[in-house]
């Protein structure tokens, strides 16, 4: 089996070793980064922050995204190719499994058969994504990978002895942190156990693909042996998310860096209609639920409007994955299709949304309350930080009613809600300093590899 980098400790821009990269390495010449990140917009986004940097500090620059987020990503400045099956197809049945999981865990089919309907495109389309990226990888400095397909990509990266670094938008790793439900040493234990269920349900496809590549037989979890092969493992939120994590993860301070959150904040075409809307009234409360379509569009936009109208307050609505053409229209509730959330949600007095990594850290920077409607688990662990940092509160998207709405926007619209908010703003990066830090630590970590290559 070919090894790895060794784990080295290092800070973003301030390498031990600067003085040796600087003397053995081509220091500031162009390198061949690949990136691969499958799955909603969401996901795609942090890798494609980085991309975007890569690109205009020189380097040659490839993404691997779903094909639906082909143009969107060519947009933002860096070459893509399609892997893997649309992201929107299995949008659905992620809220489904998700919906079912909170509410009826006991519903033991009805689980394995959205739990299928998501994985099962996914392992179908295994052999296709690591042909792809086995295509863009060749002569590569590093390989950089989101949450999604990172255990294959790790195979690729093994295969051809090059780096990986992996982009986590939430505490992945097993901690104590995130499941403060439990005890600290069950939490840890309760991750571990899931990565390693989730890596037994996929070890078929990843015992083909190592096969194909040479490589022989992985007799652990994909996410154990990434950290231990020395891969970099960018923390792409703010310790302040997660008062504890950086002391409980203290031994991996080089390779678990925290580098605040990764978004592009790109205009959009609705951006000065917005501004005007906000403009000619209150501070509205804003509304989104992400790529992930509301089962009822009819039923949530009435939810929204009747509580909003108990409350006197003006409803921004970003449609996003959910379509609202047909419903009814409501004078103080405005619909938009997308819109810049960094300088719309600074111009609102409070944020209703779904808890997505990248949106709750945007809250955060905006020093705004929020309220949290969660879908899936990820979500959840934002709704549950949120709630911890007393900046706002949480509840699942399907036990929502006007009556919860009406009294949680009362609680966080409270004066100390609002001045708690404000003050973690302060604590939160701005998106092109994490952009930023993430570039500097992949260019420091392909640097690595080429010194310890001349050492040879």
């Amino acid at each position: 089996m070919k090894g790895g980098p060794k784990v080295v400790l290092f800070e973003a821009g301030n390498l031990d070793i600067a003085d040796e990269c600087a003397a053995n390495a081509e220091v500031g010449a162009a390198m061949k980064f690949v990136l691969a990140s499958w799955g909603s917009r969401g996901d795609v986004e942090p890798n494609l922050a980085v991309g975007r940097e890569l690109v205009r500090r020189g380097h040659d620059v490839y993404m691997a995204v779903p094909p639906d987020l082909v143009s969107f990503t060519e947009a933002a400045g860096v070459a893509a190719v399609g892997f893997g099956p649309e992201a929107q197809s299995i949008l659905d049945s992620h809220r489904e499994f998700w919906t079912c999981f909170f509410s009826h865990p006991w519903r033991i089919r009805k689980l394995v058969t959205s739990r299928l309907a998501i994985a099962g495109p996914l392992l179908r389309g295994w052999q296709e994504m690591s042909t792809t990226l086995m295509s863009l990888a060749d002569g590569a400095d590093l390989l950089f990978t989101g949450i999604n397909f990172e255990d294959a990509a790790a195979n690729v990266a093994e295969h051809y002895d090059i780096p990986l670094a992996t982009l986590h938008y939430f505490p992945l790793r097993p901690n104590g942190q995130t499941l403060r439900f439990l005890p600290a040493p069950l939490a840890r234990a309760a991750v571990t156990a899931f990565w390693w269920v989730t890596w037994r349900g996929m070890k078929k496809g990843e015992d083909a693909q190592r096969r194909e590549l040479g490589l022989p037989k992985a007799t652990g979890s994909a996410p154990r042996r990434i950290t231990e092969r020395g891969s970099l493992e960018i923390q792409a939120y703010d310790a302040a998310c997660f008062p504890g994590l950086a002391a409980e993860w203290a031994k991996w301070v080089g390779q678990r860096p925290f580098v605040g959150t990764l978004t592009l904040g790109l205009g959009t075409a609705a951006d000065d209609e917005v501004a005007s809307w906000i403009a000619a009234g209150t501070p509205p409360i804003y509304f989104g639920f992400g790529s992930i379509p509301v089962e009822s569009p009819a039923d949530t936009i009435a939810m929204i409007a009747a509580a909003c109208a108990r409350l006197g307050e003006r409803a921004l609505i970003g449609a996003a994955g959910t379509d609202y053409s047909n419903v009814p229209r409501f004078e103080h509730v405005k619909v938009v299709g997308a819109m810049n959330f960094p300088t719309v949600f600074p111009a609102c007095r409070a944020l209703v949304h779904h808890g997505g990594s990248s949106t709750t850290p945007i809250a955060m920077r905006a020093g705004v309350p929020q309220l949290i409607l969660y879908w899936d688990m990820v979500h959840a662990v934002y709704g549950a930080a949120v709630k911890r940092l007393k900046v706002g509160t949480a509840r699942r998207f399907s036990t929502a009613t006007e009556n919860s709405l009406v009294a949680d926007l009362r609680t966080i619209l409270a004066p100390e809600y609002v001045a708690r908010a404000r003050e973690l703003a302060t604590q939160i990066t701005e998106p092109a300093k994490s952009a930023a830090a993430a570039a500097d630590l992949l260019e420091d970590f392909a640097r690595l590899k080429r010194v310890g290559q001349q050492a040879l």
